[in-house]
Order: structure tokens, then C-alpha cells, then sequence
């Protein structure tokens, strides 16, 4: 049988909400396509930022919970009504998170330092004028500041700081964001990482990355390297597994 995700139908809505669209399912395609390795991971804490309409979250919970009854789930949203639209969602579908509005993550920090064992973030990662970043209602769901990174710039370190030693980030990014700066950053702080799903809509380039903590990235970045220097080498990395990557590098396919 098919695992189960939130089904649309019982999604709740608020016009000051964000609704499920191409970014959330590829979101929910990554965890599905990465469910068996999840269960054998047995995630005792999972984490979305950000829940928005609680699709997500929901469909992890559908996904997990049936063979790993002991999970815990924590959902957070600055929008109060995204809180309450998420709280319906889950009911919905008969299913558990705690539900928690704040900022990321916010007055968390030592509660929840290195527990998560699974984090699941879709930021705003859209390219905004800056002033539109984390105002009230549904822009803040999508208003990323230049380049889309204003969000994401925050919550990396508060992924670091709230990661279990197992701990994996499954994180949403749009091609705008610079998504191997992004992995030429987390490297440094001792992740490795790989693109689970890659999907091109017709405003979009998605790219869900799972980024984990791998004692040998921290190796690589304090050992001299004699041919190549680490970031060409992340970048050859990079370029194997963003394959618009290598036409970006060399000026495009015709050059």
C-alpha cells in the first residue's frame, strides 16, 4: 500500500494562508521518495518551520506515524492564522503536532537544542523588495528579500543550533536563492548534503536538499588540499547533482 499524505480535500484554508501549491508537494514527493531510509532513521522529534496550511507536517505524520507510533511532532508559524488553519488540517486527518506560533523558532532554542531529528522547512524564498519580509498576513509566506535569502539566512544557523548528531534538514530552495552557496555554507559547518527532488515548474526551479551532519565534511574543511581548493571541489560536487549548473558555469549550452 501506498504510505498516506494529507489529502487536499481536508486541508484547511484562510485567505491570509498559504495554500498548498508546487513547492509544498515537492516538499511532501521529497519525504515520500526518502521514506524508507526515514523509518530507519526513527526520527523521535520532527520539526516543520513554517507550516502554513499544515500539509506538510500532516503528510510526515500520515507518512511516520503508523510505524513509528513514539514520534513527536512540533509545527511553528508566525501567522496566528496559519497556526489555527494547521491545527484543522491535523484534526482532519487524525493526527497529532504541537503547534507553536513564533518566529522560526524562536523561545525554542534551548528547549529544543540538538533533539530534532528531522526538520522540515519550505522558507520564503521568493525575491522581494526587503521591506516585504516578515510583514502580516500571506506575504510573508513567500517575501525572501534579495536573492530570496533573507529567511533562509536565518534559519540555518537555528537548524544548526536545534539539530540532533543525527539530525537531518529537508529545506526548499529556489534556483534565485544560489542553492550552492547554500551547500558551500552548510559544508563548512560540518553537513553533507544531496538533492532529493529537482522539479521545474513554469515560474519555477525547485530544489528540495537534505543536508545531515558528517564528521568528514568538517575534515575536508580543515585539511589543506594540494591540486584543488575546496570550494572548486564543492562546486564540481555541486555541479553533479545541479545539472543546470554546468551551463550557468560555462555561459550556457551554445558557448
Amino acid at each position: 500500500m501506498s504510505p498516506r499524505i494529507a489529502q487536499i480535500r481536508l486541508v484547511s484554508s484562510h485567505p491570509e494562508v498559504y495554500e498548498p501549491c508546487d513547492d509544498s508537494f515537492a516538499l511532501v514527493d521529497a519525504l515520500l521518495a526518502d521514506r524508507n531510509n526515514l523509518l530507519e532513521h526513527n526520527p523521535r522529534l520532527c520539526v516543520e518551520v513554517g507550516c502554513g496550511s499544515g500539509y506538510v507536517i500532516t503528510s510526515l505524520a500520515l507518512m511516520l506515524g503508523p510505524h513509528i507510533p513514539g514520534a513527536y511532532y512540533i509545527a511553528t508559524d508566525l501567522n496566528p492564522h496559519a497556526v489555527r488553519v494547521t491545527s484543522e488540517t491535523l484534526e482532519a486527518h487524525g493526527v497529532h503536532a504541537e503547534l507553536i506560533q513564533t518566529n522560526i523558532a524562536s523561545g525554542l532554542e534551548k528547549r529544543l537544542e540538538r533533539m530534532v531529528d528531522v526538520m522540515v522547512v519550505n522558507p520564503p524564498y521568493v525575491p522581494t523588495p526587503e521591506d516585504e519580509v516578515g510583514c502580516e498576513g500571506i506575504t510573508s509566506a513567500w517575501a525572501g528579500g534579495e536573492n530570496g535569502r533573507r529567511v533562509i539566512d536565518r534559519i540555518l544557523p537555528i537548524a544548526d543550533c536545534l539539530l540532533s548528531d543525527r539530525g537531518w534538514l529537508y529545506m526548499v530552495t529556489l534556483a534565485a536563492n544560489d542553492p550552492s552557496q547554500i551547500c558551500r555554507q552548510m559544508k563548512k559547518k560540518g553537513y553533507a548534503y544531496r538533492i532529493v527532488i529537482q522539479r521545474s515548474t513554469e515560474e519555477e526551479n525547485l530544489h528540495i536538499i537534505k543536508f545531515w551532519r558528517d564528521p568528514d565534511c568538517e575534515l575536508d574543511v580543515k585539511t589543506p588540499v594540494t591540486n584543488k581548493t575546496f570550494p572548486e571541489r564543492v562546486v564540481e560536487s555541486l555541479v553533479s547533482q545541479f545539472p543546470q549548473l554546468s551551463s550557468w558555469r560555462t555561459g550556457g549550452s551554445n558557448s
